[in-house]
This record gives structure tokens, C-alpha cells and sequence, in this order.
């Protein structure tokens, strides 16, 4: 049976070490805990693909995105030609925006399954061997705002001058 809990108290810190089999320490930090950058943005394709060769069911939740997206042109790492753009989520001169910065080295956190915690290196294998240990992007919020599943993304790319 669901029961809320306060975020920070005993109570949730305790039942969290209950499921987890060891002690936790619920914290809280001012701006969380990224690996290169603020943002991570993958697009589905990129992670179908990395899951198909590796032999396993497209779980995104495997790459931790703070953003998913559908491509209208559907094909695996089209995210590499976004670096250098900006991505504004929505239409307007205030619509929320993310500088892209890099391409998203990966770690082995990738062969984890999210559910069960088992490993499955096959997974980092692919990434390696098919995109040099990249897949999707990292980066920086430069407008912030509203974002929305089922926002259309917009890429402006980088002009030349700037």
C-alpha cells in the first residue's frame, strides 16, 4: 500500500535501507549530482540501436536522460550533429533553451538494468564499438522555462561569427 512520506525524514530514509538490504542517508544538494553537464538529451533511435546490438529490450532508463526525444527522421546518433546548436523546447523567443555542449561519453552505469541491478557489459561493448563510447549529448541550460512531453524540439544550429 502507497503511504507518503517526507522526503527527508527517518521514515522514508529507513524503508529505503530496508528495500536497498543496507543503511541509506537521504541528502539533498543545491544543484543534484551530473556526470559532465546539467542536461543529458538522447533521442530513442540512439538507444534502440545501442539495445539491438547488445541484444536486449530499448530501456532508455539504462542512459539516465533528463530528456527523451522522437526524431522526425528516424536513425541512431543523430544527436553528434547537434553539438555547437541550441535546442529550444517549443516555439518563441522565451521558450526554454539548452546550449548543446558534448556528445555523452559513457560509463558502465549503461549495463545495469534498472530494475534488477544485473549486469550486462554487452551493452557498454556496443556503445564502444559502434560510436566510440558515445551516445547522445550533454548540455547547458540557457533559458529556462516549461518543458513538456510531447514538446516539439526545435535545433537551431551554430552560426558562423559566434
Amino acid at each position: 500500500m502507497a503511504q507518503e512520506m517526507p522526503l527527508f525524514g527517518d521514515e522514508l530514509a529507513a524503508e529505503i535501507g530496508r528495500r536497498h538490504g543496507a543503511p541509506v542517508q537521504m541528502m539533498q544538494f543545491k544543484h543534484g549530482i551530473f556526470d559532465e553537464a546539467s542536461i543529458s538529451v538522447i533521442a530513442f533511435d540512439t538507444v534502440r540501436e545501442i539495445t539491438r546490438l547488445s541484444g536486449h529490450d530499448p530501456d532508455v532508463r539504462r542512459f539516465r536522460p533528463n530528456v527523451l526525444v522522437r526524431l522526425l527522421r528516424p536513425a541512431p546518433f543523430q544527436e553528434d550533429e547537434w553539438v555547437g546548436g541550441m535546442l529550444s523546447f517549443g516555439e518563441g523567443d522565451d521558450a526554454p533553451a539548452v546550449a548543446v555542449t558534448m556528445r555523452d561519453l559513457r560509463c558502465s552505469m549503461v549495463n545495469y538494468d534498472p530494475d534488477s541491478a544485473a549486469s550486462s557489459p554487452e551493452v557498454m561493448k556496443a556503445v564502444v564499438r559502434v560510436h566510440q563510447n558515445t551516445a547522445g549529448i550533454y548540455g547547458t541550460v540557457t533559458r529556462v522555462g516549461r518543458v513538456e512531453v510531447g514538446q516539439t524540439i526545435y535545433l537551431r544550429a551554430e552560426t558562423q561569427g559566434h
